[in-house]
C-alpha cells in the first residue's frame, strides 16, 4: 500500500487559479505535483513522455474533455490513478465507469483531497486479496463475520462499529484504513460512514424539499443512513451502475 508522500501528481485544469490552488493543496497533503497543465490535449502529449502516479483531472475544459483524456489513459497497460475534480455532479457516472479513484466537487476541501490521494496510493500497487470475513472480539471469544453479512461501518468517537442485520461489533481499525483495505467493496457516504456496495438498495429523500436531505437504504437495515452532499454524485452513479448490471 503506497504512501501519499511518494505520489507524483499531475494537475490538469484550464483555470490558472484552480491549478495553483490544487498544486498547493497537493503539497499540503505531502505529495508532489510534478506538473500543472492547462488542458487535456497538452496533458495527453505530456503523458506520452512522462509517468505519474495520479492525475487530478478537471472535466469541463476547452477541446478534449477530462473524460476523453481518462478514456485514453485507460488503454495504457499501467495507467495512472484518476481523481476527477469538477464543479459538476453529472459526470459521476463516467468517473465510476472509468474506475476513478475518487470524484471531488469544487471547491475541493483539503481533507477530501487527502482522502482521495490516500485511496489512489492504496490502489497504485498490487493489492492483497480482500479478506472474505472480519474477525471481531465478541464477549470472551473471536467471531468470524462473513463479508457478505456486513452492511456498513461507522466511526463513533474512538471506535468503528461494524453493523450487520443481527448486531454491531467493534473494530480496532480506523475508517480510513478500512476504506483503503476494502477498496471498491465499500462506498463512503459520509465522513464517518462506509457502506458495503452489495448492501445498497436505494437513494431516498429523508428531509423536506427545502433541506434536500438524502439518505441510503441498505439491505436489512430499517433506518436510512444520512449521506454527505459531496458524496451524492458517486452514490447515484453506483446505484445506476448496479441497475445496468442487473
Amino acid at each position: 500500500m503506497g504512501a501519499v508522500n511518494t505520489l507524483r501528481v499531475l494537475v490538469v485544469d484550464d483555470e490558472p487559479l484552480a491549478r495553483e490552488r490544487m498544486v498547493g493543496q497537493v503539497a499540503q497533503c505531502g505529495a508532489t505535483a510534478v506538473a500543472a497543465l492547462p488542458d487535456a490535449a497538452t496533458a495527453a502529449r505530456w503523458l506520452e513522455r512522462q509517468t505519474v502516479d495520479v492525475v487530478l483531472l478537471d472535466i469541463s475544459m476547452p477541446g478534449m474533455s477530462g473524460v476523453e483524456l481518462a478514456r485514453k489513459l485507460r488503454t495504457q497497460q499501467l495507467p495512472p490513478q484518476l481523481v476527477f475534480t469538477t464543479a459538476h455532479e453529472q459526470y459521476a457516472v463516467d468517473a465510476f465507469e472509468l474506475d476513478a479513484a475518487d470524484y471531488l466537487l469544487k471547491p475541493v476541501r483539503l481533507e477530501r483531497l487527502r482522502m482521495a490521494l490516500e485511496k489512489a496510493a492504496a490502489r497504485r500497487g498490487q493489492h492483497p486479496a480482500i479478506e472474505a470475513h472480519f474477525t471481531v472480539r465478541h464477549r470472551d471469544s473471536l467471531l468470524n463475520i462473513p463479508m457478505s453479512a456486513v452492511r456498513y461501518l461507522k466511526a463513533e468517537q474512538k471506535y468503528v462499529s461494524l453493523v450487520t442485520a443481527d448486531g454491531e461489533y467493534l473494530l480496532d481499525e480506523t475508517l480510513v484504513a478500512l476504506e483503503q483495505r476494502l477498496g471498491d467493496s465499500v462506498l463512503r457516504i459520509h465522513r464517518n460512514c462506509l457502506v458495503m456496495r452489495h448492501a445498497l438498495l436505494a437513494l431516498l429523500r429523508v428531509g423536506n424539499e427545502e433541506d434536500e436531505q438524502w439518505g441510503v437504504q441498505l439491505r436489512d437495515i430499517a433506518q436510512p443512513l444520512a449521506i454527505s452532499r459531496r458524496q451524492l454524485p458517486m452514490i447515484r452513479a453506483c446505484l445506476r451502475q448496479a441497475d445496468r448490471a442487473s
